[in-house]
């Protein structure tokens, strides 16, 4: 009997030190698969999906969304404990001292005695989960967990199209301190060449000092692309977490734009996203908060029951006159608790019709965040036809203006002019081209981070 009871109470030692063992192992893993690289491979970017690879590995707010669904993972595992039988060992040990005025009636006296008292007892009680309150609370808790994955995936979605907006942000200012260096030298020439006109008597110093403002001006705009290009490979290091990483991108040049994205999609879209997911599982779970309101009413049910060991002597601790054990049902109704139940009760509807009420809105957010990336991207895909247009003329313009000079009817001047025009008229197509390509970006976030291709044409 000793030789099992030092076992039984060996494992009882041993058990919750390997699960914490085993818990302490565990580490948050990222899921890989709310970067949807599938998608951003469509954009045939091996550095940008380079870089994607990076930020998932790397990225502390990545790292931390996995972190709160680690948190309530066991906030799941605490509320399911719950449902569970619970056993505990509460021991004592501790002399008692009696004092001789203890007396029994009028003629019996206790003298003064003093004693040791060894309880050891196991301790076991289990809530009969008849309403199913607790089977509630923890359907309540997982939805909750639901909400934080979805916050997670959330994460993913933002976080990956505000890096790839960035990107090519980044490709544009490089492309536009390009063009803005070749302006600027064109101007220089402009310069020149109008000094020297002066220095002819052919023209004013107005027009000298009127170039020179143009030029100074230019600078000024370049000035502005660097700003820009340093804010941008700041931010995308943030993103990285790496405030020394060197930010490899494509040109501009091997920029390839998407085709044929659908430009009507089903209401149904909007399932997809994250916000409207969100939201269903709240519903859920204040649902399941309401049917445990309604069941703290009702009488809750206790088994508990004791086994175990009480001696007076320490050799004498496991005989069996020492064993002890008792058990029995406790029942146990709340009479009277001021109001609390009911105001619970209320509270929980009220929340209900409040998380009916955001659902609701949410789905109206949802078809006006993805009507406006669709209004966003036509736009944006009309705006950098016309400019392309408006680039090829120009461009003939200037070959024109090349071939007249060849043959006297133009000056060097009219040449450079004609260059600055098409620069210029290049600068805007190249922001148009851009903006086409992060208009696809916005439209893949309203749309909850799914392939846009993949959604069914309402026609």
């Amino acid at each position: 009997m000793k030789k099992n009871f030092l076992i039984i109470l060996l494992i009882i030692i041993i058990m919750p030190i390997l699960a914490y063992a085993k818990n302490t192992d565990e580490q948050p893993a990222n899921h890989i698969e709310y970067m949807n690289l599938a998608w951003w491979k469509k954009y045939n970017d091996e550095y940008l999906v380079n870089n994607l690879i990076k930020l998932y590995e790397n990225n502390y707010d990545l790292k931390n969304a996995a972190l709160k669904v680690k948190e309530n993972e066991q906030a799941v595992k605490m509320q399911f404990a719950s449902e569970l039988p619970y056993l505990g060992l509460s021991g004592q040990l501790y002399r008692e001292l009696r004092s001789s005025l203890q007396q029994f009636g009028e003629s019996m006296q206790i003298p003064s005695y003093a004693q040791y008292n060894y309880y050891l007892p196991l301790t076991a009680s289990y809530e009969i989960d008849i309403w199913g309150s607790n089977r509630l609370k923890t359907k309540s808790i997982k939805q909750n967990l639901e909400i934080i994955k979805q916050a997670e995936r959330a994460t993913y979605i933002s976080l990956t199209s505000d890096f790839v907006t960035d990107y090519y942000n980044l490709i544009r200012a490089d492309e536009l301190l390009s063009i803005q260096n070749e302006i600027i030298k064109t101007q220089e020439e402009i310069v020149e060449k109008i000094t020297d006109k002066h220095e002819s008597g052919l023209c004013s110093v107005n027009e000298v000092l009127t170039e020179q403002r143009i030029l100074t001006a230019l600078k000024e705009e370049r000035n502005r692309h660097i700003k820009t290009r340093d804010i941008l490979i700041d931010s995308m290091r943030v993103y990285l977490s790496d405030s020394s990483a060197d930010i490899i991108r494509s040109s501009y040049e091997d920029i390839i734009m998407l085709n044929n994205i659908p430009l009507k999609y089903s209401s149904d879209v909007i399932e997809n996203r994250p916000d409207y997911k969100q939201e269903e599982a709240n519903i859920k779970r204040i649902g399941f908060d309401v049917k445990v309101a309604k069941r703290e009413f009702l009488p809750k049910f206790i088994i508990f029951g004791q086994i175990g060991l009480n001696a007076y002597h320490l050799d004498t601790l496991f005989n069996s006159a020492s064993h002890m054990a008792s058990a029995g049902i406790l029942p146990s109704i709340d009479l009277f608790s001021g109001g609390k139940k009911i105001a619970l009760l209320k509270l929980k509807k009220y929340e209900y019709e409040e998380a009916l009420n955001n659902y609701q809105k949410t789905i109206l957010n949802g078809i006006k965040d993805i009507n406006s990336g669709l209004i966003e991207y036509k736009d944006a895909q009309e705006n950098y036809k016309e400019s392309t247009n408006r680039l090829n003329m120009q461009d003939k313009t200037y070959s024109l203006m090349k071939d007249k000079s060849k043959i006297g009817s133009a000056s060097d001047l009219d040449v450079l002019y004609a260059k600055e025009a098409y620069l210029t008229v290049k600068k805007e197509n190249v922001s148009n081209k851009i903006n086409s390509l992060i208009s696809t970006i916005g439209l893949y976030k309203a749309a909850g981070g799914i392939d846009l291709y993949s959604l069914n044409e309402d026609i």
